[in-house]
Formats: C-alpha cells, structure tokens, sequence
C-alpha cells in the first residue's frame, strides 16, 4: 500500500498540473505524472497550494457560449476540421476534471473508507487523465495534418460548468463527469465515426475509435465508484444517481442511448433511462 506521503504528493502535483495553461505542456506533465505514480518514485512536495475552482485556460481558443458556436459539416473538410478541434477542446477539459477529480475528492474518499481505498481511487482518476493527455496529442496531431492548431478556432465555454456546479460532493461529481457527461460521448460517437468514413475520413475516424474504446473504460470506472460511494453512505446507488441527475442536471438525460457500451460499462439501463425533461 502506498503511504500517507505518497497520497498528498498526488494530490499537490494534480493541483500544480491544473494551474499549467499551456495544454500541450499539460499533456505532457499529466503523462510524466501517472508514469511517476504508477512506478512509486512520485517526488515529495511542499503540502500547501490550494485548489482554485478554475484550472489554468491559453489565451487561445477563444471561448464561445454555446449558442454561438457553428454548426459543423461533415460534408466537407472545414467542418470535419471544426469537429476534431472541438473535440480536442474537450480532451484537455477532460484532462483538468480528471485531475480536479484526484485533487479535490481524494480526501473525501479516504474519510469515507480508506487509506487503500483512497490510493485506489486515486490511481483510477490518473489512469483517466493519463487516456485524455493522449488523446489530446493524438487529436493535435491529427489537427497538423489538417494545417490547423489547437487554439486556431473557437471553443465552446461551458464545459467546466459541470465541474463548478459539484465541486462540494464526490457524488455528484461521479453522476454528472463521467456518467452523464462522458456516457454521452459514448451514445454520439460512433455516429460521428460513421460519417467521417461516409465521406472517406479514416484517419479521423481511427482517432476517433481509440477515444471511444477508452471511454467505455472511463464510464466504467465513474460506475465503479458511484456505487462504492453510494453504498458507503447507505444510499441506494439508482435511486441516488436518478436524484441527483433531477436536481443538478435539469435539462435531463436524452435519448438515443449507446444501450451496449453503457452495458460494458456496468452502467445499466436502470440508471439513466426515463430521466427526460
């Protein structure tokens, strides 16, 4: 079992990794972090930076509220483009909810159950940021090879939003990350890879087809520990996520649903269906 240290070093070098506003620079920290957690040589550090409730952000993409934002055509090579960049922008937000994961509720957990439990949990969330680091260079990448950049279109705004709204409960946190959120990745994507091979897009949408095989494995591990959580604190873990869901997502959760890779998940029906507005 991993020490106390350990456990804190983990949790300042998440913090430090969050205020890093470069997001290749953050690819690249992420990636060595987990390496260095996984190998057991994680470097002590000072104990004393604080959590902001906002991770570092670039100058650029510029950030649009969701009404602004185009919309994308797989028709052609621009809106195909517009479509891998903004995916890109989610990936490295996927990598700060990650991270903001370990760091905010690692502690919670291990005053819930354990040291081994908290160490566990831990190790799952870097596993998570780990996947999402790559992705973001694997769809950088794929950008370069387009002439674009990550940054050289606008973004869409809201995506921390889900974040600051269940910063105060790892529960919560758990329903609207990775089970609502990161679970409607799985419904729509393999739509999207279709149309990109419709229009002879393969490199795309390979890019694409490794996202979605990990994030099964990402819905799978919120699943894992909703439940663990729910049934530490005697709640029943359905009904727990369906409330949940009503009260802190209340535009609710629309079909159609990826019913077989939620499945593989361990993320069954009983949980999300019936819970349209």
């Amino acid at each position: 079992m991993l020490e106390v240290r350990d456990h804190k070093d983990a949790c300042q070098e998440a913090i430090r990794i969050l205020q890093i506003a470069d997001p290749w620079q953050k690819a690249i920290a992420t990636r060595r972090f987990v390496a260095k957690w996984r190998e057991g040589s994680l470097p002590s550090s000072p104990h004393n930076t604080e959590l902001s409730d906002h991770p570092a952000r670039p100058e650029r993409p510029e950030l649009w509220s969701p009404g602004k934002m185009p919309k994308r055509r797989f028709g052609n090579s621009q809106g195909r483009a517009s479509l891998i960049h903004a995916i890109a922008h989610i990936e490295v937000t996927a990598i700060d909810l990650a991270l903001d994961m370990t760091a905010r509720f690692a502690e919670q957990v291990l005053a819930e159950t354990n040291y081994e439990l908290s160490n566990e949990f831990i190790g799952d969330w870097l596993s998570v940021a780990d996947d999402e680091a790559r992705h973001f260079n694997l769809l950088s990448e794929r950008l370069s090879a387009m002439g674009l950049a990550y940054g050289d279109l606008p973004a869409h705004s809201g995506l921390w939003d889900i974040a600051t709204r269940t910063m105060d409960d790892v529960l919560a946190r758990l329903a609207l990350a990775p089970l609502v959120m990161e679970a409607r990745g799985l419904d729509v994507t393999p739509g999207m890879i279709e149309k990109f091979r419709k229009y002879g897009d393969d490199d795309n949408a390979d890019a694409l087809l490794v996202i979605y095989e990990d994030e099964i494995g990402h819905v799978a591990i919120g699943a894992k520990w909703f439940r663990l959580m729910a049934e530490k604190r005697g709640q029943n873990p359905v009904a727990h996520f369906r409330d949940l869901v009503v009260a802190r997502f209340p535009g609710g959760l629309k079909p159609p649903f990826n019913h077989n890779a939620r499945f593989k998940a361990g993320f069954g029906r009983e949980f999300y269906e019936n819970l349209c507005p």
